[in-house]
């Protein structure tokens, strides 16, 4: 039983049409899955990627069209990282989503790492971290664009962020039940790692208590999710995780892959995903995400959902 790396982080939107764009135009990523919240098929459960779908990439939205905005703070997955290639890449990000007037803070160097922390037209907090020098869980396949050279493309998700109040009971589950290595500290900024490590398999949680609880809207973060080997894994994980006291999903199929919930002692929720069976299940690899794809259970709803979906559509 070892956590394997990240597998997937999913955040929240008001308008698919504009994250679509965003993510798509802007960032270079592939829409890989086009489907809804199987626990509420009214609304869009969109998936970017790299160029095959691979676990440790999945950057995932729900639309949510009422929703308000984010009041930030602690009790919260606080920021997404994407992993490009090198140093030199960041450049050309910074460039670039200075070019599309978006919140862009000056390139950092954290952990030995170069970072570009930025935010998405949702205020949706983000950061670019390089792999220049990087060992670990390998990246993922990426995805050359028209305005987007092979050389600079996003690679897969890089460490997640929590901020919490108090460090120890988030460590205690990271640690003693997730089997994570606390690795060091830079100042509030504690680094666990998972699997074989580097960016792919790490989490970097923030302490600080003087702010208050965040209050989720559009940009925020609803999950993390950290990748398990199969099924039968998966299922000795639900049994630890109960034996541990957490109040948890029990295994959830779906579809896609296989899925347990849990929240940590300060309310983050957690996913454990299975890496298969993949996204490739029920469209071609070559079409991933053009159409509707529904899992089985809701096939035989298909008009009625389809009906409630506003269409996306490609400026392409």
């Amino acid at each position: 039983m070892e956590i394997k790396g990240i597998h997937h982080v999913s955040a929240i939107t008001k308008y698919a049409q504009d994250n679509y764009d965003f993510y798509t135009e802007v960032m270079g990523l592939r829409l890989v899955k086009k489907t809804v919240n199987q626990d509420d098929p009214s609304m869009y459960h969109l998936f970017y990627a790299d160029a095959e779908g691979n676990p440790g990439t999945d950057f995932t939205f729900f639309e949510i069209p009422m929703l308000g905005n984010t009041y930030e703070g602690t009790n919260s997955i606080s920021t997404t990282s994407l992993r490009v290639p090198s140093d030199e890449a960041l450049s050309f990000w910074q460039k670039r989503l200075e070019e599309d007037e978006l919140s862009v803070e000056p390139i950092i160097t954290r952990f030995g790492r170069q970072m570009l922390f930025f935010r998405d037209p949702e205020d949706q907090r983000l950061a670019l971290v390089s792999d220049e020098n990087n060992q670990g869980v390998a990246p993922g396949v990426r995805q050359e664009t028209d305005d987007i050279p092979y050389e600079y493309a996003i690679q897969g998700l890089g460490p997640v962020y929590f901020t919490v109040p108090a460090l120890e009971p988030t460590e205690q589950i990271l640690v003693d039940i997730l089997g994570f290595e606390k690795i060091d500290e830079e100042e509030n900024i504690h680094r666990f790692s998972a699997g074989e490590g580097g960016t792919g398999a790490e989490i970097h949680v923030i302490e600080d208590s003087s702010l208050p609880r965040e209050r989720p809207g559009k940009g925020s973060v609803h999950h993390a999710a950290f990748r398990v080997h199969d099924k039968d894994e998966l299922e000795k994980w639900v049994q630890r995780i109960q034996e541990a006291g957490l109040v948890n999903s029990g295994l959830v199929d779906r579809y896609y892959f296989q899925s347990l919930y849990f929240r940590e002692p300060n309310h983050i929720l957690i996913e454990l995903a299975t890496d298969g069976p993949g996204f490739d299940t029920d469209e071609p690899m070559d079409s991933l995400g053009e159409s509707l794809a529904l899992p089985p259970f809701l096939e035989e709803r298909r008009e009625d959902i389809e009906n409630n979906l506003k269409p996306l559509h490609s400026k392409k």
